[in-house]
C-alpha cells in the first residue's frame, strides 16, 4: 500500500511540474523598477525613459544591460515600436 501512494505521488509530481513554466527573474514588478533604473539613469527625460522602459520589461520580461544600446541583449525590447513606427523602448 505505501508503494502505490509513494508512486501515485511521485508520478503526480512529474506530471504537475511538467505543465510549470519556468519563471524569469524580470517577472517581479520591483525587478524591472531596477533593471529600469540603471537603464534610465543618465537619460536626459528620465521619467519617460523609466515609464517606457517599464512598459517595455513587463512585457518582454528583460531589459538591456548598461545604460544605452545592448538591445541585441532582448529582441523583443528591441523590436517593439511606438506608434510612430520608431522605436519604443529606451
Amino acid at each position: 500500500m505505501k508503494l502505490a501512494v509513494m508512486t501515485l505521488l511521485i508520478v503526480s509530481h512529474v506530471l504537475f511540474s511538467s505543465f510549470l513554466q519556468p519563471t524569469v527573474a524580470y517577472d517581479d514588478p520591483s525587478s524591472c523598477a531596477s533593471k529600469c533604473a540603471v537603464r534610465c539613469e543618465k537619460a536626459g527625460i528620465e521619467k519617460r525613459c523609466l515609464t517606457y522602459c517599464g512598459i517595455c520589461c513587463n512585457k518582454c520580461k528583460c531589459v538591456p544591460s548598461g545604460n544605452y544600446g545592448n538591445k541585441s541583449e532582448c529582441p523583443c525590447y528591441r523590436d517593439m515600436l511606438n506608434s510612430k513606427g520608431k522605436p519604443k523602448c529606451p
